[in-house]
């Protein structure tokens, strides 16, 4: 495992985990554990954001892994994200969930934070759903609405944060990556449609705001966002 005990600001060791930068031989080691111990090929990922992973408990058949045991993984250690991996089946479409995810504001690098994206890719994986608990900055947003997000505006990246940032590995995807439809226009057309057939309220469709946390945004900052919502860790994930 890559994590120390040490929890001291002056461990060089903690540091080292944090900054780590995780190769493709590395990822494919996960996933080849994991191929082993589960037989069936995820069509879809879905990330759990915060107080959001009793999603994971939707699904059947579930097979369960503690981030704890699988090797050279990180650790989950927000409160609301379990720290846990299931394999299962929602309407007999095979879906791996992550319950717990790692976030840029905890000192972890990019790549760390989204290595278990590039896991699921390695696992078969080719729809990925990321939700979150985000913070809105439009004032006809209420508390519990839900909003889709159709485009997002990375102020992490504007700084030069990115996990595709130092030597690019071709095995992951070439050296730039176009992000036009980065949030796939028929999965939304869909989402609005059963939207609709359920009669749901506090539906929206809108652009997200990524910020680095974990402070919140001054007010300067909200009047940038306005009028979308703001949250600390989607965009890099997508």
């Amino acid at each position: 495992m890559f994590d120390c005990d040490n929890m001291s600001s002056s461990c060089k060791c903690k540091k080292n985990v944090l900054e780590k930068h995780y190769t493709y031989e590395e990822i494919e080691a996960i996933a080849n554990y994991l191929k082993d111990r589960v037989k069936i090929t995820p069509q879809i990922g879905i990330i759990c954001g915060s107080g959001l992973g009793s999603v994971g408990e939707l699904l059947t058949d579930p097979i369960k892994f503690e981030y704890t045991d699988l090797p050279n993984f990180p650790k989950s250690t927000v409160i609301g994200h379990e720290g846990r991996l299931i394999f299962g089946k929602i309407d007999e479409i095979s879906v791996i969930c992550m319950q717990g995810r790692f976030h840029y504001y905890e000192g972890n690098s990019l790549s760390r934070c989204v290595m278990p994206v590039r896991l699921m890719k390695l696992l078969g994986v080719s729809t990925l759903i990321v939700s979150n608990a985000a913070g809105s900055v439009n004032p006809a947003y209420k508390a519990g609405d839900i909003m889709i997000i159709k485009d997002h505006i990375n102020f992490v990246g504007f700084a030069g944060n990115s996990p595709l940032r130092g030597p690019n590995d071709d095995s992951f995807g070439p050296r730039f990556v176009a992000l036009n439809n980065a949030y796939d226009q028929s999965i939304i057309k869909d989402a609005k449609t059963l939207v609709e057939k359920l009669g749901l309220k506090g539906f929206h469709e809108g652009v997200y705001g990524c910020v680095g946390g974990p402070s919140y945004e001054t007010v300067a900052e909200m009047r940038a966002l306005k009028p979308g919502i703001a949250g600390l860790d989607v965009s890099p994930l997508v």
